[in-house]
């Protein structure tokens, strides 16, 4: 199939209108950009536009993101900061930006998640019960230490 071929300013306003329609990390903006097979001078011209348009903006981003898969998603730390690290978002900025999660909201989604799971386990011991659950709540992405704290 033959690719379409379009000019600076169309690609200009497609790659803008893809991060008016949802915060995007540059990572992401740079795989978009290489569907367009551009030249290295006007990649980082778009770049350098996009930026100082605030179309992209990565702390906004991050913030987002943080907030989207936990109150969304109920994601724990972990795993958001993983994937955000594949995302290529600096670890300097992922840790600034979890004061997005209050510490009361995240208790209380670990204790839901584990009270909903937990009543699920049937005929388990209770030990294994907890232990079970634990592992569910740690491949969720939330920290041993935390789930420890909050049901001892």
């Amino acid at each position: 199939m033959e690719k379409k071929s379009y000019t600076f300013d169309e690609i200009k306003l497609k790659l803008v209108n893809y991060c008016v329609y949802q915060d995007r990390c540059h990572a992401e903006v740079e795989q978009k950009m290489k569907e367009f097979l551009l030249i290295d001078e006007a990649r980082e011209e778009i770049m350098l536009y996009l930026l100082k348009e605030n179309y992209l903006n990565e702390e906004r981003f991050t913030r987002s993101y943080i907030r989207g898969k936990f109150y969304i998603k109920h994601w724990g730390k972990n795993k958001i900061k993983m994937n955000l690290k594949q995302k290529q978002i600096s670890e300097k900025l992922i840790s600034k930006c979890f004061d997005e999660i209050d510490e009361a909201d995240y208790e209380k989604t670990i204790r839901k998640i584990y009270e909903d799971y937990s009543s699920k386990q049937k005929g388990l011991k209770e030990y294994q019960k907890k232990s079970k659950t634990i592992k569910y709540l740690m491949g969720r992405g939330f920290e041993y230490e935390k789930i420890n704290d909050i049901f001892d």
